[in-house]
């Protein structure tokens, strides 16, 4: 049986060893508190990513010419907390390789193992956190790895900066740094949001990107929608100007919870995710011209060092 690789690819862009970029998937759905099936948005991002024009417009790129590698999926452990301590140790033996690693889910949770990851393998992290929800909850249901919880380390251990929030808890005020918070009514009324948050960014970024930040019109398949979020071109305009001006080191994307009667959402995933790697790895764009190079504009590397047997 043929392997499966990301995007249908071919074989000779998807091996680990001339692959820069690896896309980890994590079908991960054990404490999410509304609608369930996260645990399926990996497979249904795959399947249309198999459907997705390889060459983007806008970059005048084929990012995947750089090479990507599909590892395979993080199986569901036992528990929340073994889940989250399995994407840590994958993503940072990935990261120590020297890929350029990304993380597909599941529900949020994930990423407090991605980011407890990068924030050891990179000085100075920035996390910039794309979400409806806050997420910072100590514990929620008598955990602290739950999905509602997946900043709340974050917010102690790396420079955490908000974007797109339009839910939350009392409790989470106590956590939250309303300095690096862009509230979703604040932005639709400032357009400065954009260069704000990028002035409170370190040299390193790692983003995590929860989908129902974008506005349930657009992407409607998520655990729990909420009205008022992101569109396309702002998401993307946003993204654009993250990349150029800052190393994103790594990101993941989590809660897509698939429809079976609606794959645009799955479509739209594919597209973020393609669009991401299309910003991060076209040189000649960021130069404000077009070329044929593909290498990335900034190689990421860590700037701690480790032992062999770390």
């Amino acid at each position: 049986m043929k392997t499966r690789t990301y995007a249908g690819i071919p074989e000779e862009y998807s091996k680990l060893e001339k692959a820069k970029i690896v896309l980890i998937p994590v079908p991960f759905d054990g404490t999410s508190t509304w609608q369930k099936g996260a645990d399926k948005g990996p497979d249904a991002f795959l399947e249309a990513s198999e459907n997705m024009e390889l060459y983007d417009i806008e970059t005048n790129s084929e990012v995947y010419k750089h090479g990507v590698y599909l590892t395979n999926p993080i199986a569901e452990s036992a528990t929340p907390e073994s889940v989250i301590n399995t994407v840590h140790e994958i993503t940072k033996k990935y990261i120590k390789r020297n890929k350029f690693v990304t993380l597909v889910g599941g529900e949020h949770s994930i990423s407090i193992g991605s980011i407890r990851a990068f924030n050891e393998c990179y000085n100075n992290l920035t996390v910039l956190h794309i979400d409806a929800h806050a997420d910072l909850r100590a514990s929620y249901q008598g955990s602290s790895f739950n999905h509602a919880c997946a900043a709340y380390e974050a917010s102690s251990t790396t420079n955490l900066i908000q974007v797109g929030i339009r839910s939350m808890d009392a409790i989470e005020k106590t956590v939250m740094d309303q300095n690096k918070t862009f509230f979703a009514h604040d932005m639709v009324e400032d357009d400065s949001w954009v260069d704000s948050a990028i002035d409170l960014m370190t040299e390193n970024v790692f983003i995590t990107f929860d989908l129902d930040a974008l506005d349930p019109s657009i992407l409607p398949s998520t655990g729990t929608p909420e009205p008022g979020g992101l569109f396309w071109y702002e998401t993307l305009s946003f993204l654009k100007k993250v990349f150029e001006e800052k190393n994103v080191v790594g990101f993941d994307i989590v809660e897509l919870c698939p429809n079976e009667n609606d794959k645009s959402s799955n479509f739209l995933a594919a597209k973020l995710y393609y669009k991401m790697l299309s910003y991060k790895f076209k040189r000649g764009y960021l130069k404000g011209t077009f070329d044929n190079d593909y290498s990335p504009v900034l190689p990421h590397k860590t700037t701690k060092k480790f032992n062999d047997d770390e």
